[in-house]
Order: structure tokens, then C-alpha cells, then sequence
């Protein structure tokens, strides 16, 4: 998905077991909120994770759907993954996959790619609710120019814990005694965790940096209770668990290593050069990139209103 403009994430102070809470803000894309809650002026990226946005729940009437036109991507790798709904995917490779529920695209762009994200004929026939979360996870400076991919993974061939009170399907990287099919260029963890009233998961202490998306219920970490909405940032080494309220919680976990040092991004582009970013932006204007063969008709233009954003690892 291309980036939207939208106004900054806004940050609480944070109790004594959290580095940073960050409030998303909604903005709109075609009659659909998304919440962003990554980039933040005060905190950019958690480990390789530089964007993260809850898309809806939103609900599409017959007749109309999601239509987010052929766009470009470097220095990254695109995830979505979806509670409700369904999306198809088509890029510049060939790929036409229809992501649904649980299931995994993960989407490597390296020097370059073009990829649409629309509702299918199919779904556009009867009224539909949609639901996700979409992130983008930087690639490290020695993977950045690495040739475009793209992966699919249902869910059932993701890994799945579930034990007191706590169902955790890792969505990609390692954690918990788990590792995911999905191929990554830095380690990191990225997981889906449901709990029932009172369970509690653990927070993996071997990857740098950590987060937490609160999607449903209220969790509470040392006392401190957090409602749905919020990213809770932690500080690196502590021994952590977030317990959920009495309605019980929905989590999305994240992190890993620190990035090797400062990442640009602009609109669809994510970069360690500034200079690479200019060329990518000229490289769209003169539509050098890729086409997406089966969806060629239209595109997002290079829009004028979005500035370069700058963020060094652990800082906004």
C-alpha cells in the first residue's frame, strides 16, 4: 500500500516498564480509516519495522471496494496481513494473489517494484468488511538494491502456539521457540497474539527492540493498563509480560535488530541515500519502473504534498 499523508502519531508519557506509547492518528484512503502508528516523530522505526497501520474495520457497500492503483517501492519489504476481508495483489513480478485472513504476503521490493492492491470482482458483488494491518519493514543497507521478490504464505503453514489462555500465530521471523517460513533480511519477530481474560504472553528478550500494537481489549504491563489503539515500545533486556484485561486482548508483536543506521522515506520509498530516494522519485515521473501487467491502466502519481522524512535507529 502507498503511503498517505497523514499528520504525526501523537506520544503519552510513558509508565516505568515502557520506553514510548504512541496514539496513531487516523487519516482516510477512499472512504477507509487507517490509524498509522509507525512512522512517530518521536520513534520511527522498532527494529526494521518502518510503518505499521491498522486498516479499518471498514465496511465496503456491493458494488464499491478497496482500489489502491499500481505504485512503486524500493528499500523495503511490504506485509500484509488481514483479520477480515480479502485483498487481491498484483505486481510488476507477475503475481496476482488473493491474500485472505491470516495468510502472509510479504513483498520484497529491493531496487524496485510496482504492485496494486484492489478488491476482486468476486467481492465487490455483495456488502464487505475489511480489516488488517499493513507494515513495511526496511531492508538493510546490503539488501536494499536486492532484486524484487514475492512470497505468499497461507496461514496454515504459519507456526502456532497456543497454551493458558494464549493462541500466538507468528506471522514472520523467531520467536517463543518458533520460527516462521517467511524469508527475512534481518532478524526480527512479528506475531498475532490472542489472549483470554487474564492470560499473560511474554515478551521475546533476545531481539534489541520490541513492541506492542494493542488491537482489542486493554493489556496491562507492571500495573500500568493500556487501552486498543495504542504501540507500547519497550526498553531493551527487560524480562516483560503484558496480561490482558478482563474482555481479554489482541495483540500485534514486532521488532528486532536495530536498523544499520538512518533511513529516508518518501511516500513509497524507503532508503539509507537520500540521493537514492531523488532518483526512485525521478524514475516514477518518467514511469521507468515496471509495469503490473494485468493492472496497467492506471497509477498513483508522484504526489507533491509529502515531504522526505529522516529517522536514525531507536529515534524518531
Amino acid at each position: 500500500m502507498s503511503w498517505q499523508p497523514a499528520a504525526d502519531p501523537a506520544a503519552a508519557r510513558p509508565p516505568k516498564d515502557v520506553e514510548l506509547v504512541i496514539i496513531p492518528r487516523a487519516h482516510d484512503v477512499g472512504g477507509f480509516e487507517v490509524r498509522r502508528a509507525l512512522p512517530a516523530q518521536e520513534r520511527m522505526l522498532v527494529g526494521p519495522f518502518i510503518f505499521f497501520d491498522q486498516m479499518g474495520p471498514g465496511e465496503f457497500l456491493a458494488g464499491k471496494g478497496l482500489d489502491v492503483r499500481p505504485h512503486p517501492h524500493i528499500g523495503l519489504s511490504t506485509v500484509t496481513y488481514l483479520f477480515q476481508g480479502s485483498i487481491q495483489h498484483r505486481d510488476s513480478l507477475g503475481s496476482d494473489q488473493p491474500i485472505l485472513p491470516g495468510d502472509v504476503n510479504w513483498m520484497t521490493a529491493g531496487r524496485g517494484i510496482t504492485h496494486s492492491e484492489r478488491s476482486s470482482a468476486e467481492d465487490r458483488l455483495t456488502t464487505r468488511t475489511m480489516s488488517g494491518i499493513q507494515s513495511w519493514v526496511a531492508l538493510p543497507k546490503s539488501a536494499e538494491e536486492t532484486a524484487p521478490a514475492f512470497h505468499h504464505h497461507p496461514a496454515s503453514t504459519l507456526p502456532l502456539a497456543e497454551e493458558e489462555g494464549l493462541r500466538l500465530r507468528l506471522i514472520a521471523g523467531e520467536g517463543w521457540g518458533m520460527r516462521a517460513p517467511v524469508a527475512t533480511a534481518s532478524p526480527l519477530f512479528y506475531a498475532d497474539a490472542v489472549l483470554a481474560p487474564g492470560a499473560r504472553v511474554p515478551l521475546p528478550d533476545r531481539h534489541e527492540e520490541r513492541a506492542a500494537y494493542v488491537l482489542q481489549g486493554e493489556v496491562s504491563v507492571g500495573g500500568d493498563t493500556f487501552q486498543p489503539g495504542r504501540m507500547l515500545v519497550f526498553r531493551a533486556g527487560d524480562g516483560l509480560a503484558l496480561t490482558a484485561g478482563p474482555q481479554g486482548a489482541r495483540l500485534l508483536l514486532l521488532g528486532g535488530a536495530a536498523m544499520d543506521g538512518p533511513r529516508y522515506v518518501f511516500w513509497s520509498f524507503v532508503s539509507s541515500s537520500r540521493e537514492r530516494i531523488e532518483q526512485a522519485k525521478a524514475d516514477w515521473q518518467a514511469q521507468r519502473f515496471a509495469k503490473v501487467p494485468s493492472d496497467d491502466k492506471e497509477f498513483i502519481p508522484l504526489p507533491e504534498t509529502v515531504r522526505m522524512r529522516a529517522g536514525s535507529p531507536s529515534q524518531g
